[in-house]
């Protein structure tokens, strides 16, 4: 198919696969980030154990990342770096997904706590092999920094179409009215996961910069490489202490059973963000062909900081001024969500530049390590505050059958839920601000390193144009 952007690489085919995986994969992801939580406190165990449990799987997760990001960067496939994992992760996570959604429960406290640890840490593993890859995958599609800001600008507009559909088909089913299982939901979208993200094993294309021929990478110049790639570490530094502290999504389906009403509410919650959302991403590339994305990204934080903290003493009781305060704060918090992981690609030409060495897996790596951590930490985190303020345990399949439980929670707990939804996600934005003030690298000089990274210009050539010393 001729390709209506001449200056592009990619033709229209492969950026719609590449696209529409998002669409599967964040299925997947927000089944896990925003209705895990929910469903682990309605299958009779204590909250912080299971919230225990969370933190501990990080241990591994912090191995598993760094080894996958090391086996990335060393093994060679006969044909490309990036698709033959995609290939594999498409068969094996939706399994596991279904295998964390259905502990049996007839089963103790005890066989259900370690059948949840053994299910996400295989959950987890299956994740970072498909998510290293896929965003590695911008960087051998194409060299030009426009069309991997598209690719990934509206990567993030069908990772929010995943995440709506997501939200709409949980919240509709495991609802008062219908009482769905969250097993047989999870079944549902393993098998839709599978139909979006095949596509990109077979129209995807990996042109250069595949690093294969790196064959003296080791666990010592990995290191090294991390070491000197201080944007890397300053930028997640700062994205795991935002999204570590980012509770509101896990805890979007209980607050909106407890505090207004109805578990149904979380659509209203979900359509609020996600208009907003859809806008803001289409926009994007445009916005940054004039605009330094990390100049526009610390100005989004600072207006979402202040919008969120706005929401938290206004309250949950004054609805109306809640909803217009939440789409208002939807706009910047799109961005950010957007623009996120758009800096790994320019940390991976800046490692390759300062350091010579091609280190995508690594680099990704620490992209899904943060992203995981992130998600995890903030479920198990919102677990655990709610557990300190008197939360009651519950055994229920659905709303549905919560709803005939007739389970009243305390009112410090109820406290304890609106802290953990509205209060405890400003803070961790602002922490966030304190190792992204350090970070230094700019697009336009992101751009002369990959013409040089990609052999188009001499890196005598490059520090001639570069803006700084790097």
């Amino acid at each position: 198919m001729k390709n209506r952007h001449p200056e592009y690489l990619t033709t229209p085919k492969e950026r719609g696969s590449y696209w529409v995986y998002f669409i599967g994969q964040n299925l997947i992801y927000y089944l896990v980030t925003g209705y895990l939580v929910t469903y682990t406190m309605m299958i009779g165990v204590d909250a912080t154990k299971t919230a225990t449990i969370m933190f501990a799987v990080k241990f591994w997760d912090a191995v598993n990342d760094a080894l996958f990001g090391l086996i990335f960067d060393r093994v060679k496939f006969k044909k490309g770096k990036c698709l033959p994992w995609l290939r594999i992760s498409t068969a094996i996570l939706p399994l596991t997904t279904v295998l964390l959604f259905c502990i049996p429960r007839a089963a103790g406290e005890g066989a259900k706590l370690i059948w949840f640890a053994v299910a996400y840490i295989l959950w987890d593993t299956a994740y970072t092999i498909c998510d290293i890859p896929v965003y590695s995958l911008v960087t051998t599609m194409t060299d030009n920094l426009s069309e991997r800001n598209t690719l990934m600008s509206f990567g993030r507009v069908f990772s929010g179409v995943g995440t709506g559909a997501t939200t709409v088909l949980c919240t509709v089913l495991a609802s008062e009215a219908v009482g769905v299982s969250f097993t047989a939901i999870a079944g549902i979208v393993a098998v839709l996961s599978i139909v979006m993200m095949a596509p990109l094993s077979f129209k995807g294309k990996e042109r250069g910069n595949t690093g294969i021929d790196n064959d003296a990478f080791s666990l010592r110049e990995m290191l090294r490489y991390l070491v000197h790639n201080k944007f890397l570490l300053l930028f997640y530094a700062g994205y795991i202490l935002a999204n570590a502290l980012a509770t509101s999504s896990a805890m979007s389906m209980l607050v909106s059973y407890y505090l207004f009403g109805n578990s149904l509410f979380n659509l209203l919650l979900g359509a609020l963000g996600a208009v907003p959302s859809l806008v803001i991403a289409l926009f994007i590339p445009k916005i940054l062909e004039r605009v330094d994305k990390f100049r526009f990204y610390m100005a989004c934080t600072v207006v979402q900081i202040v919008l969120g903290l706005l929401i938290f003493f206004i309250g949950y009781r004054h609805i109306v001024w809640f909803l217009v305060l939440t789409v208002v704060r939807a706009v910047p918090l799109s961005a950010t969500g957007t623009m996120a992981f758009m800096f790994t690609p320019d940390c991976a030409e800046y490692g390759k530049f300062k350091t010579g060495t091609d280190a995508k897996g690594i680099t990704f790596a620490i992209q899904t390590f943060a992203a995981k951590v992130g998600s995890a930490v903030s479920s198990s985190l919102g677990m655990l505050i709610v557990g300190l303020f008197g939360w009651i345990a519950v055994d229920a399949n659905s709303f549905e059958e919560l709803q005939a439980l007739e389970v009243v929670q305390p009112d410090s707990a109820l406290t304890g839920l609106w802290i953990t939804y509205a209060l405890v996600p400003v803070i961790g934005a602002l922490l966030s601000l304190i190792p992204l003030c350090f970070y230094k690298l700019r697009d336009c000089d992101v751009r002369v390193m990959a013409k040089c990274n990609f052999g188009e210009i001499t890196r005598a050539q490059a520090e001639e144009q570069l803006s700084r010393k790097y």
